[in-house]
């Protein structure tokens, strides 16, 4: 059996985790691969985190295409062969004419929730405009949706399954820019990447509305490095690149902004 208690120390996402490792045992006793549903990226962070470095099970982990937010975890005893294939995922296309009743990611989560299904079986959304959305869930609910999902906001839809091949990714749009700064505090870097007054990106830390690596942090002198991403609300993410030290001792920070 796995340290439950050992793995679970300190952890924020405690239920969640807690459901993770009787999964992991799970996969231990019958020698099997098995999944978790789907993931929000913090309760993700936190159990790559702590299943790491375990000997004893690995761990791979899918969204359905690369850039996925929400994904499924698949786990199965080191000793056996694990790869991408193992995760089930199903895509649903959800059709209908949005050109007069426009509808965002809420909208169509609402929709597919209305239908009694629970958020964890359902991965990210991808919201087409006025064409629909493609979601992504786990195959055993898409002759469910197939059948129950016929709405969205007030606008009749058609759902039907396509592949994972059929999905329509666009590139996320970014903005690279470089910031000279005397520390690499959160507020300090924060501030230059998201185009906001050092004081009131202070006072979104301090609040609670600001992520590290998805993980809530209310300490405005939190210490930054490269490969960090942060996260403010309502104002989207931005990834600390390389960072390097100027002949004035000061900090050039690379950013990059995800809009």
């Amino acid at each position: 059996m796995l340290p439950k208690e050992q793995i679970l120390k300190g952890v924020e996402n405690r239920e969640e985790i807690t459901r993770i490792i009787d999964i992991a045992e799970q996969a231990m006793k019958t020698w099997e691969v098995v999944c978790t549903d789907f993931l929000s990226p913090p309760v993700m962070v936190e159990a790559r985190e702590r299943f790491s470095s375990l000997t004893e099970i690995q761990f791979i982990v899918w969204g359905g295409y690369p850039q996925a937010e929400r994904s499924r975890m698949a786990i199965a005893r080191s000793d056996l062969p694990l790869d991408q294939s193992q995760v089930p995922i199903a895509a649903l296309d959800v059709a209908g004419n949005f050109l007069f009743d426009t509808a965002n990611h809420r909208d169509f989560l609402g929709a597919i929730l209305g239908t009694g299904v629970v958020r964890g079986k359902v991965g990210d959304i991808i919201v087409l405009g006025e064409r629909g959305a493609q979601i992504l869930v786990v195959p055993e609910l898409v002759s469910f949706l197939e059948a129950n999902l016929n709405q969205v906001r007030s606008v009749p839809v058609k759902t039907r399954e396509i592949t994972l091949e059929e999905l329509k990714i666009r590139p996320p749009k970014k903005k690279e820019m470089t910031t000279v700064e005397a520390s690499m505090r959160l507020d300090a870097v924060a501030s230059a990447a998201f185009g906001m007054s050092r004081s009131k990106m202070a006072s979104a830390i301090e609040q609670g509305n600001v992520r590290v690596n998805w993980k809530p942090i209310t300490q405005t002198s939190h210490a930054l490095k490269e490969g960090d991403l942060v996260a403010v609300q309502g104002k989207g993410r931005a990834e600390i690149g390389e960072v390097s030290i100027t002949k004035k001792q000061r900090y050039r920070v690379q950013l990059t902004r995800y809009l």
